[in-house]
């Protein structure tokens, strides 16, 4: 927002103090990640600045190196799997809960968001009793289940959200013109609410992929994902390879959240439009 041309000089004064301060808090919050990308291209193994020399070998040593391609192929498959439940539970609990006659509505939606509020090292602990008494600790399956617990409530919220303003006369109009309630669902609902679908599901795929706490509980020397090995790597020996890692992390997380705000100005347009 443009400042008025008739402001006052306090008025001014807090203009311009009011952005350096939001500059500032802002540049505390990433400087962290602006020390370590460069790092990644960094000659010797040693994160030491000034660097003696840029070099790929650290992102070559990422995706040749079998521990960490091990780790890659975990976390790229347990990610889809679990953005993939959780959307599917997610959008089908928000589906019932935006519904006004929902009975102990209020009840339900805590339950569901429950994993959100319930400390992540609570969860994991009492995932790894329970998955172990029923023998699914240690295994692939175990952790899609855990991490699905825990990314379902992101997609519950945000396609709850965007049901808020979904106008179900369009519903009734396609029941009253004979088509079952799939074909409802499929033709009418689902192209409305798709942009938050899809932002639930991008959620959930980042939740699942920068998770470490339950993998460090539920997982074995096989089923590490990516997070864990970069833990293990800084307890084990630190190499300049997790520097690489944790870029194409943050390139991930960048390019994720763009893509939920692209869709969030889309749903927000076909929003406006229908009203």
């Amino acid at each position: 927002m443009a400042m008025a041309p008739y402001a006052t000089p306090a008025e001014r004064a807090w203009y311009y103090t009011h952005r350096v301060v939001c500059g500032a808090v802002l540049l505390f919050l990433i400087a962290p990640i602006l020390v370590i990308m460069p790092l990644s291209f960094n000659a010797e193994s040693f994160f030491t600045y000034p660097m003696p020399g840029f070099s790929l070998q650290w992102y070559i040593d990422f995706f040749t190196n079998d521990r960490w391609t091990l780790a890659l192929r975990n976390s790229i498959v347990v990610a889809a799997a679990v953005t993939t439940l959780a959307t599917a539970l997610g959008t089908l609990a928000a589906l019932g809960l935006s519904r006004s006659n929902f009975p102990y509505r209020e009840v339900f939606m805590s339950l569901l968001i429950s994993p959100m509020v319930v400390p992540l090292i609570i969860s994991a602990v009492g995932m790894y009793f329970f998955y172990t008494r029923i023998g699914v600790s240690n295994s692939l399956p175990g952790l899609i289940l855990a991490h699905t617990a825990l990314a379902t409530p992101f997609v519950v919220i945000v396609v709850t959200a965007t049901l808020s303003g979904f106008d179900y006369s369009l519903v009734r109009a396609g029941a009253s013109l004979g088509a079952p309630p799939t074909t409802v669902f499929f033709k009418v609902i689902l192209p409305l609410i798709l942009p938050g679908v899809v932002s639930g599901a991008l959620f959930a795929c980042v939740t699942s992929f920068d998770e470490s706490v339950v993998v460090l509980f539920l997982a074995g020397p096989e089923q590490r994902t990516l997070p864990k090995q970069m833990f293990s790597g800084i307890r084990e020996m630190i190499s300049p390879t997790i520097t690489a890692a944790a870029t194409l992390l943050i390139l991930f997380a960048v390019i994720m959240l763009t893509t939920v705000e692209l869709l969030r100005r889309r749903s927000e347009r076909l929003r406006g439009i229908r009203n």
